[in-house]
Order: structure tokens, then sequence, then C-alpha cells
């Protein structure tokens, strides 16, 4: 019977469990975090935490005491050299258990045992809340003052000089504006007549296109009388006229180049003629 026993024997003799816990102990110092059942975790946690405890103090009797409970040369040196030096300010509460759910084959219920100082993501976390904590700024009631400047330790903060630069340049820009506004402004005493009439352009758009729309009248016209048989006949007739006149203009140029033709052959036979009635002139 177990009455009166506090320790959870986990269903093994007393050399397993030790073997177990041994196992799972260096397992969690070189993962960090490891997934297992909440009875094993809680087992685990009054294991490893008084060992852990024992690491801070980094002397040969501590690390043989250590060493025979984890069996394991390199879970001994990555627990005095990192671990101990991670949790050096934090007295006790090193592992941290988060329950995840049941498993599927016996329904038993399983967590994750981690270190604390490990776990980035809660730590990104609590550093994000401290900051938000300490930060410090302006209630949206209150109103800001002209002449109020916050200052920091090494002086004032950027917000406060970009404040500063838009309330130097508001007066800047104002002036500005004034002396730009009299020479903008448009004396009264200048003519109406001068301002050209928008209605001139209106006017003139209708007479240009009236061409435009009688060219298409006139085209869509001559369109239509081209479909009828009467003036596809003449239109024929020009045709054959052209043709003939062509032919004829090709006739005479033929007889043109028949004429230069012969015109040269003729002048060699003069040109003998003239030499020879000279020859007989200087021989006279």
């Amino acid at each position: 019977m177990r009455h009166r026993k506090r320790i959870n024997s986990l269903g093994r003799k007393a050399a397993h469990r030790k073997e177990t816990m041994s196992s799972m102990a260096t397992a969690l110092i070189m993962h960090k975090r490891i997934n297992t059942t909440l009875a094993k975790a809680k087992a685990l946690r009054t294991y490893v935490e008084p060992l852990i405890t024992r690491s801070k103090t980094d002397n040969t009797h501590s690390r043989r005491t250590v060493f025979s409970y984890l069996k394991d040369k390199h879970a001994v040196s990555e627990l005095f050299r990192e671990v101990a030096q991670k949790v050096a300010d934090r007295p006790g509460g090193y592992t941290r258990i988060l329950k995840t759910g049941f498993r599927k084959g016996d329904a038993a219920e399983m967590c994750f045992i981690e270190l604390v100082d490990y776990n980035t993501a809660m730590l990104t976390t609590d550093e994000e809340t401290q900051q938000k904590r300490t930060r410090r700024g302006r209630r949206r009631g209150q109103k800001k003052d002209a002449g109020a400047i916050q200052q920091t330790a090494e002086g004032t903060t950027p917000a406060m000089e970009a404040e500063e630069a838009e309330t130097k340049e508001a007066p800047v820009a104002e002036k500005a504006a004034e002396e730009e506004a009299p020479q903008a402004a448009v004396p009264e005493d200048t003519p109406a007549a001068e301002e050209k009439p928008q209605a001139e352009p209106d006017e003139e758009a209708p007479k240009e296109e009236a061409p435009k729309a009688r060219e298409e009248e006139t085209s869509a016209a001559e369109a239509k009388e081209e479909k009828t048989p009467e003036a596809e006949e003449k239109a024929e007739e020009k045709a054959e006229e052209k043709k003939e006149a062509n032919a004829e203009k090709e006739v005479k140029a033929e007889k043109d180049e028949a004429s230069e033709d012969k015109k040269k052959e003729d002048k060699p036979a003069d040109e003998e003629k003239t030499g020879d009635e000279r020859k007989d002139k200087e021989e006279k």
C-alpha cells in the first residue's frame, strides 16, 4: 500500500524510475524543452530543479554530485557553463509546464516542460510589456503648452525638435504668403475688353464641319450613281477611250524614235562629204 507516500513511482521500480528521470533531465538540459506526459513532467520538475540550484556553485564537489544523477558529462558541462549563468539571478522556479491536450491512444494528458530563461517568445513579450509600461507620453485629454518642452537626460527628444521646427517655420510661411498676395492680385483698372471671347472657337467649329459634310454627301451620291448600269457603261467607255489614247501615244513615240535614228545615220555621211570637199579646196 502507498499510504502517506508523496513520491509518484510512475508505475516503475526504483531503478527504472531513476533512469527515466536521469535521461529526461539530460534531455531537458541539452534541448531546453521536451514534450512528455503531465505526470512525468511534474516528477521531473522536482528532480531537475535541485540540480540546477547546485550548478550555481561551480566546484568539483558540485560537479561530481550532479554527475551522479545525470550520468552524462556533456549535460554536466552544459549545465555548469551556460544554464547556470542564465539562472544566476533567479531564486528557484527554473522550469515551466505548458499543457497541450490529451494523447490520442490512451488519452494521457500531455504537456511541454521547458527552462524559463530559454523561451525566446515569452521573453520578447515580457520585454515589450515592460517597454509599454515605462513609456511616457501625453494623454489625449491634455492640451499641449506652447512653452513646455520635455527634456530627457541627453536633451530634447526628436519629437519636440520637430515641433519646434514647425513652430518656427509657421510665421515665416505666413509672412511669405502676405508678401506674395499683393503681387498676385489683379489691378481693378484693367479693361474687360482685353479678355478674349470664348465663343469664337465654338462659332468656327461649324464652319469647318460644313465642307466636310458636303464632301461626304457628294461622295455618297457618286457611289449611288456608280452602282447603276448606265454609270457602269459610261465607265467602261471611258476606260476604252483611255486605252486608245495610250496606244496612239505609244505609236507616235515609236515613229519619233525611228526618225531620230535615221537622222543619226545620215549625219556621218554628210560629215564625210563635207570632209572631202574641204580636202579638195585645200589642194586647190
